[in-house]
């Protein structure tokens, strides 16, 4: 290669983006999981240019693991090096944020600012960015859109993945506007799902507000379906994905939209930003999904004021 073409191929890579350069280095990449993600987290990675199995390793082994195992396995997880640390849910990040305060870790949570995950959306410090998806407000708007497809419930449960329900004064100031009763119920295991949807009927529950959780609304969300159908309840489900797959209702951000702003995060912090250059994001869509095939077969006919406000309808 002559001086002049050297010369010329060093100052264009200098010219490049400092995020830009570092992927083209020719590394190989590694994010590690502690809580459940979705296909399209890795889709989205992929068109940012970082491949599994070519320049980017996935280490999964917290993926399916309990919540209660979170802080061991942050712990293993962090010891392998990651560039990047994904974690779902505010105990996930909590877990990952004890286990290092150097690797950059994204994180989906109700609220990173509230759950003081971090001290900043636009420019947050330490360790820590992600996704806000402001669920507990959102928790409340549901309440608000299943009393107006249920206007004659009176009781209405409220399942959580613990208690006391964190938001649950949020919750009953918005039942009491509306001239219902808030049942609270809250389930972990498969067992507890069972038990818990089987009392809500004999408890004389009229309907179901399924609350935010990366708990219930991963690996058990088939089986809540299938109960609340069984006992013959009818919900509304924190992801519009999920009336699509056989639920009553959905509203709020769609899953797979937040995992794909995740992944856009991640793929920064692989280029090489820092993590204070990579604010914390929020939806920026809300859909609600009205599923009729589920409302025929539980009996329930949906007004067709709110009808018209769905952004789908499931026929």
């Amino acid at each position: 290669m002559k001086r002049r073409e050297f010369i010329t191929l060093i100052a264009g890579a200098a010219a490049l983006p400092l995020e830009a350069r570092a992927q083209r280095a020719g590394q190989r990449y590694r994010v590690a999981t502690l809580g459940p993600l979705l296909p399209s987290f890795f889709d989205e990675l992929g068109r940012a240019g970082f491949v599994r199995g070519s320049n980017l390793e996935i280490d999964g082994r917290g993926e399916r693991v309990a919540a209660v195992s979170y802080t061991s396995v942050a712990v293993e997880l962090t010891e392998a090096s990651p560039n990047v640390l994904m974690a779902v849910g505010a105990e996930a990040g909590r877990a990952a944020q004890k286990a290092t305060q150097r690797i950059p870790i994204v994180v989906i949570a109700d609220d990173l600012l509230g759950s003081k995950l971090v001290a900043s959306m636009p420019h947050p410090e330490g360790n820590t960015t992600g996704v806000s998806i402001f669920a507990f407000q959102l928790d409340a708007k549901r309440l608000e859109l299943l009393h107006e497809a249920l206007p004659g419930a009176r009781r209405i449960a409220a399942l959580a993945d613990r208690l006391p329900i964190p938001n649950l004064s949020a919750l009953e100031s918005a039942a009491k506007r509306f001239g219902v009763e808030i049942v609270p119920f809250a389930a972990q295991s498969e067992e507890d799902l069972v038990r818990v949807i089987d009392a809500m009927k004999a408890e004389e529950v009229d309907a179901v507000n399924l609350l935010a959780s990366p708990i219930l609304a991963s690996k058990f969300q088939y089986l809540i379906r299938d109960r609340l159908a069984l006992r013959r309840l009818p919900a509304i489900l924190q992801w519009p994905e999920q009336a699509e797959e056989g639920g009553l209702m959905g509203y709020g951000p769609r899953l797979s939209a937040v995992f794909d702003q995740c992944a856009r995060q991640v793929a920064r912090l692989l280029r090489g930003a820092k993590v204070i250059d990579v604010p914390v994001e929020q939806p920026t869509k809300l859909e609600l999904v009205v599923n009729l095939k589920t409302a025929k077969m539980l009996g329930v006919e949906i007004p067709p004021m709110l009808l018209s406000r769905a952004d789908r309808t499931i026929e």
